[in-house]
């Protein structure tokens, strides 16, 4: 076993006096050490509640022979940091938690892992680092928050960033407004449509890195206390048979993992984060997969923010297991291996539907005939971008650029009431390299939205887009602005077409002889944390990655 090495020979003592120190017995040491690596944290619902999951992981642990040893790692609220210079700070925490966890396990020879995420960055983070190690792993989500309720209807996170555009338009009052924002979080958990966390959790399920079922049991439900004990106990399984992420993180998982964004109509930032999480565990994936997967795939799942259900409706309905049938039985999934120890199929044939359940449709009366991601290219984005599909049915905009250096810029102007409809705005040095940090937009689309612009406006950026956005929004165009791409090029009143059907934005202008006049702009963070991530982070094509050698480079 890995941790061996603390065990044997007199030049262990010191390391076993260390560990004695903290409490541990000699046959605690003795036995398989186990990292728990939580994400917790006090500043997000999201993360509130891990320390008593990780507590219930530990016992599992214990109860199955091993010796569980929790470290700790950092989280970013995207929900807060949202809109602020702190959104910077988003994309890069992943790689910090990745980093973290790697080094905490393979500084103290541990022989596995279980690492519990709540937020969006903690969920991909934690995976990536589980890819590196090749220990047996297996990850835990913290779970969806529950809906919180409005006159009578569920409402999420994205209601308040929406209402706040409807208050600009003056379309509900300040009281209405402070009133969705007390009521829209009730509790413990991740936001609870179709968003990122949510999306991811789903993804790790089809991954088979996650136990089927695991991630969908909301936060607060009683029944998530033995979801993780039970995990807890799964990971000593892991370690007796030596099932590795690496022989879970296959080629057919990640096309599954994609099917399951696509079906069920999730965040655009899993591109992101399935792409870095490939490379990691070594899987060539590119741009044009998700695509490709996207166009074969139906949507199925009703959920936020296009929908009407929240994540928390989609476990009653059947979960993850029960959208993993709908696909499997039409030839949309591949089969392959899971940490239950059963493959996907096998966990999908076990799925329970409920009688009149809504949520989850039958594959032959989708909500969409395919997924809601497209991988747009041309000559605004020669190295790709991608669309979400879902929540509009716009296959086409041509308009004339407003063009912002900046969210900041574009959300002023927004609530200024000086975007009008057919326009397309273009924010750009929001990228990886750019921001750095490749933020997130939602102040921007959730305020158009709830100035009623949605279905008339299109976005374009060379940042994100938060999971809880909808309508025509087209992010991670590369290259990015700071690295001279053509979104660097585009000027006011310039035209923009974006042509879902073809798969092409492009814009009418010189770019290339407005190129002999370009000159990069000068870096946002010149020391720090941002600047070094500035320096090492790869393009969005290649899912905003660090620690390898050359962008671009294919493991």
């Amino acid at each position: 076993m890995f941790s061996d090495v603390m065990k044997k020979g007199p030049a262990r003592a010191p390391a076993r006096a260390m560990l004695r120190a903290t409490g541990l017995s000699g046959s605690d040491i003795d036995r398989p050490l186990v990292a728990v690596a939580n994400t917790w944290t006090e500043v997000t619902p999201c993360n509130f509640h891990l320390r008593r999951l990780a507590a219930k992981v530990k016992d599992g642990i214990r109860a199955a022979g091993g010796t569980p040893i929790e470290c700790n790692t950092i989280a970013i609220s995207d929900g807060i940091s949202m809109g602020t210079d702190g959104m910077r700070a988003s994309l890069v925490s992943r790689e910090v938690i990745a980093d973290s966890i790697e080094l905490f396990v393979a500084g103290h020879s541990f022989d596995a892992v279980v690492a519990i995420s709540g937020c969006d960055k903690t969920i991909p983070g934690t995976v990536m680092a589980m890819a590196r190690l090749d220990l047996p792993s297996l990850a835990l989500y913290g779970g969806s928050i529950q809906p919180g309720s409005y006159h009578g209807t569920d409402i999420t996170i994205q209601d308040v960033f929406e209402a706040v555009g409807a208050f600009s338009a003056g379309k509900v009052s300040e009281g209405e407004l402070h009133a969705i924002e007390e009521r829209a979080c009730p509790g413990s958990g991740s936001c609870g449509g179709q968003f990122t966390a949510n999306t991811m959790a789903t993804a790790l399920s089809f991954l088979g890195i996650s136990p089927m079922g695991a991630n969908d049991v909301p936060a607060t439900d009683p029944r998530k206390d033995e979801v993780a004990f039970a995990c807890g106990q799964r990971v000593m399984g892991l370690l007796k048979e030596g099932l590795t992420p690496r022989k879970i993180l296959t080629r057919a998982a990640f096309e599954n993992a994609i099917a399951s964004v696509a079906a069920t109509g999730g965040s655009t930032n899993a591109v992101l984060h399935l792409l870095a999480i490939a490379r990691e565990a070594g899987v060539p994936l590119a741009l044009d997969d998700f695509d490709a997967i996207s166009s074969r795939t139906p949507v199925i799942a009703d959920l936020k923010p296009a929908g009407r259900f929240t994540a928390v409706d989609m476990e009653h309905a059947g979960g993850a297991r029960l959208v993993a049938k709908r696909l499997a039985d039409v030839g949309l999934l591949r089969d392959a291996m899971t940490v239950t120890g059963r493959t996907l199929f096998d966990e999908a044939k076990s799925a329970v539907e409920t009688t009149g359940q809504a949520v989850i449709r039958p594959v032959e009366r989708p909500l969409k005939p395919t997924g809601g991601l497209a991988i747009l290219r041309g000559s605004l984005a020669p190295d790709g971008c991608v669309a979400k599909l879902v929540g509009h049915e716009r296959k086409s905009h041509t308009g004339p650029a407003r063009v912002f250096d900046g969210e900041a810029a574009a959300f002023e102007a927004v609530q200024a009431r000086k975007i009008r409809e057919g326009d397309v705005v273009v924010i750009r040095y929001e990228g990886p390299k750019g921001a750095p940090g490749m933020p997130e937009m939602l102040g921007v689309t959730a305020a158009l939205v709830g100035q009623g612009l949605g279905g008339s406006v299109a976005l374009l950026t060379d940042g994100r887009f938060s999971g809880a956005t909808h309508g025509l929004m087209v992010g991670h165009v590369a290259p990015e602005a700071a690295s001279g791409g053509p979104i660097a090029l585009v000027e006011e009143g310039d035209t923009i077409t974006i042509d879902i059907e073809a798969r092409r934005l492009d814009v009418a202008a010189p770019l290339e002889a407005r190129r002999r006049a370009w000159t990069p702009h000068r870096p946002r963070a010149t020391s720090g944390v941002l600047a070094k991530y500035a320096r090492l982070v790869s393009s969005a094509s290649d899912g905003a990655v660090t620690g390898f050698a050359a962008e671009g480079a294919r493991p």
